[in-house]
């Protein structure tokens, strides 16, 4: 009997689980879809290396899983909560005609477990299917062979979604028999005819709080913005944040207490068709859901943001990793190994062997080729000198700039000797890899730099002082009053913070070298043949690393396709956690807002009524209803894009060099289409949600 009343409840209550089913459905597909990638990832034909990256990526895509359950799980006990208010009513005639409490549990039991099971089936369904095209994604991102793909059904996943999902329903069955315990019968069939008690704000103060936050919020996006030089460490980024969430919640706790006031004054607005009443509704629902619409802005914005930087990192790391190793193959050592020195990191004195000096005082094709490397299977060599020049430092660079830039960037290393290189050997570096070559006069030089933030530093200046340094009695004056582009390294961005070029005729001393610099490429026609050669110099148990390690001799080096593969793995993990987490957010903001609103749909059907009563047709009515949910959808929205315009900017000063402003609108482009799609269907979802509840019957 009980079985048969809960069907029946449900089918004809099924307008009031629409949303609910909705969240749980997407909530079920979405965590299955991002579970399931440890079964798609057999079938991609990918480098040991990228496996190791996918794997990692799964592993933390595990961890980030708990949080999205917890936070689903808080979602569904809402959203329930929800339910349950909706039928205190109902509750109370089955109790008037002799049904306990337990019953009444039972039946909200087994409502449960149905719309759970049918969730999860539907929900698994949906995930199983999206899975697949997912697959296709992480193959693309991680440029994999999908020569072998087929079609993969998790058990893993379906398992971990089911026992996770599972869990959440038992919270919500504890908490149901716990809700239902308390009720008493005369608050259950009053219920409707409650309202909630509006306490009306203090128009002056209103206002004064309204200027108060608005103003931290604005101190808070300046900080983040023309500030963000300061914020250097964890400790001086929160208090910005706490700033942003504070500025917030006084935003919307303020908003009651004046707009009403304000639009009042303006007749011809208030009292025109159904105004006075969508005001005043949307005035008292702002007012009692200061907390939730404040959590949901930061939910949106925290969407926006995070999706936006992602893709846009992504975006412009793929880019730039195809400009920033132009060659297989970077080497370098250390030249001219002292008999004894100290650990700059332990303060250890080391003592090198005389082997070690000996070859420190070579290129490094001469240590290749004395531990049996077949230089063969290298081509396009160029091997240049790296040169420090004593107190030639940052700050000797800064001149006049120096004070100033110490106080705006108190994290740089002033003491960091300059990079010096002859710009004849420059210019065979720059040849192999296909970029600008320079010319200088004897008493000229110039600072290449490509890093945005140290760009800026340096470009400062050579404006202000066009610094001129000397270099064994002869002086040297900046060709430019800024800095060129350029690099040498190899590297996942433009990520090169200062190289000096000299003229050829510059007296550097034998001892100034500081390192041996050797680009290349492989003598190798497929991937087979490079996969091989890079193997020796990427991997620790290659024979060549076996040798240099007996002998203690430190060569270090990047390659192409190690940085390649490392580039798009960490590119992808970012990008899979910013989707991951932002579609959760976005469903959890979405559902909140529209179960709120179906919950004043409900609680305001008698005033619906009476409007019919004094006259308004239906239309006038439903155009009423849209636009109060218009409004409401749209508030924290709009705050939200507001914080987003500067946490974007915020985010993208922190990567500076690893995203560009020029790939942030293709982004945000698809942002806003994601968070159309998901904020249109439960926007839509929640007006004819409400119009049922409120239509006449």
């Amino acid at each position: 009997m009980l079985f048969k009343l809960s069907v029946k409840n449900m089918k004809k209550s099924f307008k009031d689980y629409a949303i609910y089913f909705l969240t749980l459905v997407l909530g079920v597909a979405i965590f299955y879809m991002f579970n399931s990638l440890d079964s798609q990832q057999a079938m991609l034909k990918v480098s040991e290396s990228t496996r190791d990256m996918i794997k990692l990526m799964i592993s933390m895509l595990g961890m980030v899983s708990v949080f999205i359950a917890i936070i689903l799980g808080f979602l569904i006990v809402y959203a329930n909560n929800f339910l349950i208010n909706r039928r205190k009513r109902e509750f109370g005639i089955y109790m008037t005609l002799g049904m306990g409490k337990r019953q009444i549990s039972k039946i909200i039991l087994i409502e449960t477990i149905l719309v759970g099971l049918i969730s999860l089936i539907v929900g698994i369904f949906i995930g199983v299917f999206a899975s697949q095209f997912m697959s296709i994604l992480v193959a693309k991102l991680f440029e994999a062979d999908m020569s072998e793909f087929t079609f993969v059904f998790s058990k893993e996943a379906c398992i971990k979604t089911l026992v996770y999902f599972a869990i959440m329903y038992v919270a919500v069955m504890i908490f149901n028999t716990i809700s239902i315990s308390r009720y008493k019968l005369i608050n259950l069939l009053t219920a409707v005819k409650k309202n909630e008690k509006i306490k009306m704000k203090n128009p002056v103060l209103s206002i004064l709080v309204f200027i108060l936050s608005a103003g931290i919020l604005g101190y808070a996006y300046w900080k983040v913005t023309r500030g963000v030089a300061e914020l250097n460490e964890v400790s001086k980024i929160v208090p910005p944040i706490l700033m942003g969430i504070i500025g917030t919640i006084g935003i919307f706790w303020s908003l009651s207490g004046f707009i009403l006031r304000i639009i009042q004054a303006r007749k011809s607005i208030y009292l025109k068709e159904t105004n006075m009443f969508v005001l005043r509704q949307l005035n008292n629902k702002i007012n009692t859901t200061v907390v939730s619409m404040s959590i949901i802005c930061l939910m949106l914005f925290m969407t926006i943001s995070v999706l936006s930087s992602s893709l846009s990192l992504q975006k412009t790391m793929s880019e730039q990793l195809q400009e920033m190793t132009p060659v297989d193959l970077n080497l370098y050592k250390t030249a001219n190994l002292p008999e004894s020195y100290k650990n700059k990191y332990t303060g250890k004195t080391i003592h090198p062997t005389k082997a070690q000096i000996e070859d420190s005082r070579k290129p490094v094709s001469y240590t290749l080729e004395s531990n049996g490397y077949d230089m063969n299977k290298l081509k396009d060599i160029v091997e240049i000198p790296i040169y420090t020049i004593p107190n030639w430092t940052l700050k000797a660079s800064l001149g006049e700039y120096y004070s100033t830039a110490k106080q705006q960037f108190s994290n740089l290393t002033y003491n960091t000797l300059e990079m010096i290189i002859k710009v004849s050997d420059y210019n065979k570096i720059a040849k192999l890899y296909g970029i600008e070559e320079y010319e200088l006069k004897d008493n000229e030089y110039i600072v290449l730099c490509d890093f945005d933030n140290m760009t800026a530093v340096r470009n400062t200046a050579l404006q202000m002082n066009n610094t001129t340094v000397k270099v064994e009695g002869k002086e040297y004056h900046s060709k430019y009053n800024e800095c060129k582009s350029g690099f040498i390294q190899l590297s996942t961005s433009h990520t090169n913070t200062g190289i000096i070029l000299m003229p050829d005729n510059t007296d550097l001393k034998e001892e100034w070298k500081e390192q041996y610099f050797l680009a290349a490429n492989y003598n190798a026609v497929t991937e087979e043949e490079k996969e091989a050669i890079n193997h020796e110099f990427s991997d620790d148990d290659s024979e060549l690393a076996k040798r240099l390690d007996e002998k203690n001799i430190e060569l270090d080096g990047l390659t192409k396709i190690s940085i390649m593969e490392a580039s798009k793995g960490i590119a992808t993990i970012v990008v899979f956690i910013a989707i991951y987490l932002g579609i959760i957010f976005l469903i959890a903001s979405s559902a909140i807002l529209a179960l709120k609103q179906l919950t004043e749909s409900s609680d305001n059907k008698q005033r619906y009524t009476i409007l019919r009563k004094i006259g308004c047709d239906e239309k006038m009515i439903n155009k009423a209803l849209f636009r109060q949910i218009a409004i409401f959808f749209m508030l924290p929205l709009i705050l939200a894009i507001i914080h987003s315009i500067f946490g974007i900017q915020f985010a993208m000063s922190m990567m500076s060099g690893l995203a560009s402003a020029e790939e942030l609108l293709p982004s945000v482009i698809v942002t806003v289409v994601v968070m159309g799609i998901v904020y249109g269907l439960y926007f839509l979802a929640t007006y004819l949600g409400s119009k049922s509840i409120i239509k006449e019957e």
